[in-house]
């Protein structure tokens, strides 16, 4: 019978955990610079200053900002 040792060993399962990093990974760069856009605001950057510091839709920025 195939066990959890012998699973993780496979490609199949290398590949799949590999992704789910990787998908973490940029998730979490996404929620870093969400969390700064209060920040930015803060200071006085518009909408559209904030969006191109940092590399995000200007919808993104205006959603967190109608948040806040």
């Amino acid at each position: 019978m195939f066990g959890l040792s012998e699973l993780k060993q496979t490609r199949v399962y290398q590949e799949a955990r590999e992704e789910g990093e990787q998908i973490g990974k940029q998730e979490g760069r996404l929620e870093a610079k969400l969390e700064a856009v209060p920040k930015f605001l803060a200071l006085g950057l518009t909408v559209e200053q904030i969006a191109q510091a940092l590399d995000l839709d200007v919808a993104q920025v205006q959603q967190v900002a109608q948040q806040t």
